[in-house]
Order: C-alpha cells, then structure tokens, then sequence
C-alpha cells in the first residue's frame, strides 16, 4: 500500500541547504503563479468597474492561470519539482515522494509566496481589494468541498501521470502544460461556483490580506482529500509495489 512509504525525514533538512533552496523555489514560483491569477481577476474588476464576472472574465481567468502555472511549475521543476501547491505536496507525501518535514517547509514557503503576492499586488494596484475566494448562491460548503475535491483529483492524478511516475518515459517534458491545462479546464468547470482554488495556498493569501475567511475551511479539505485519493489511487494502480526509495528531487 502507498501509505506504508510515508516518511517523516531527518530533522537536519529543516537547515539543510538542499532543503531551504527547495522551499525559496516554491515561494518563488508560488509568488508568480497568484501575482499573475490573482491579478488578473483584479484586472477584470478594474477594467470594468468591479462589474458582475461574465463568460469572457471566466475563460480570461482561466487563461491567465494555465500559463502562469506552467511558468511557475517549469522554473521550479527542477530545484524542489515545481509543486506550486499545498495539496500537490501533500500528494507527494501520500505517496512517499517527500518527507513530512520538507512537506513542511514547502507549505511554510507556498503560503508566505502567496501572501506577499496578495501583498505586492494591493501595493501596486493602489490598495485594490484582493478578493477571496466564496461560494456562489445556492453552493453550500459541502457541495464546494466535492467541487474542489473531485478537481484537485484531477490535477494530482495529472502531476503522478506526468512527473512523479518512474515509468512516465518522454511524457515527462510536458508534464507543466498537462498541469497546467488541467487547472485552466478546472477552472472553466467550477470557477462559477466556488472559484475553482484547487489550492490552499492560492485561497489563503487572499483571505489574509482581504480578511474574509467565510467557508475557508472548504479551500483546505477538499483539494487535501482529492490529492490524497489521487495519489493512493494513481500509486497503488499504476505505480505498484516498490521499496521506499525517493525520486530525484526533479521528479516530484
């Protein structure tokens, strides 16, 4: 079973250098990833004088993070395997393809990059409002949750096929365009009704700095229950048994 691999790791790689420069890439790419989604929702506000979201904002949107993931995913494959996300990493630790340990410490980098992002956009827009995420009318917190749930299944279940399967052979190379079209897909199916987060981190640096924290329990349990089915689904199918060996740092 997948889960039998989980590993907590050595405290030293909380100092290690390897480690930290993991971390920085992940706060690096998490910083350009929400800059350039959160932003473009801003953008949208601005152009139209915060009206209503209409099927072009949406596909704008949708737009704007496919690219931006597979930027920020490409410039940190290959230092701590571009996860640009909370529920990514915790897939990989469900698969025992990080340790605990570093798990933390790209958890600590992702939302720091996702906060000062919210940050630096306030700052330069003029003060313009980050917008968290919500539900829609008529969306309650649970059927949000199924939302993110079943599409954080997806992108997980992407980034095992593309990037963390040893047998993936040449479909490697395109591994942040799957991740990032699945996202952009994602966010066409469910940005009209929750926002289509997929990820804490891209939920929790709004939410800070705008100080709206309604149903934001939601951004969390549903993309950390679908990355841990897909990555037990996609392990225990498609992967196999194996001995509890990690893979290069560039693979997951």
């Amino acid at each position: 079973m997948p889960i039998t691999k989980i590993a907590i790791g050595n405290t030293t790689e909380a100092t290690h250098p390897e480690a930290l420069r993991a971390a920085l890439a992940e706060f690096i790419s998490m910083l350009i990833f929400v800059f350039a989604g959160e932003g473009s929702g801003m953008a949208f506000s601005k152009l139209t004088s915060d009206g209503a979201t209409t099927p072009a904002g949406l596909i704008a949107a949708a737009l704007a993070h496919a690219f931006a993931l597979f930027v920020a995913v490409s410039v940190g494959a290959n230092i701590s395997g571009g996860h640009v996300n909370p529920a990514v990493t915790f897939g990989a630790f469900i698969g025992g393809n990080i340790t605990f340990l570093r798990a933390i410490l790209y958890w600590i980098a992702q939302l720091l990059g996702s906060v000062v992002a919210c940050l630096l956009l306030k700052f330069a827009t003029g003060g313009m409002e980050t917008a968290a995420f919500a539900l829609s009318a008529n969306v309650g917190a649970w059927n949000a949750v199924v939302l993110e749930m079943v599409m954080t299944f997806g992108l997980v279940y992407t980034v095992y096929a593309t990037a963390v399967d040893p047998k993936k052979g040449d479909v490697g190379v395109v591994a942040p365009i799957a991740i990032g079209f699945i996202v952009g897909a994602n966010i066409l199916a469910g940005g009209a009704f929750d926002g289509a987060s997929m990820n804490p981190a891209v939920s929790f640096g709004p939410a800070v700095v705008s100080g709206a924290w309604e149903n934001h329990w939601v951004y969390w349990l549903g993309p950390f229950a679908g990355a841990a089915v897909a990555a037990l689904v996609y392990d225990l199918l498609f992967i196999g048994q194996r001995t509890h060996e990690q893979l290069p740092i560039a693979d997951y």
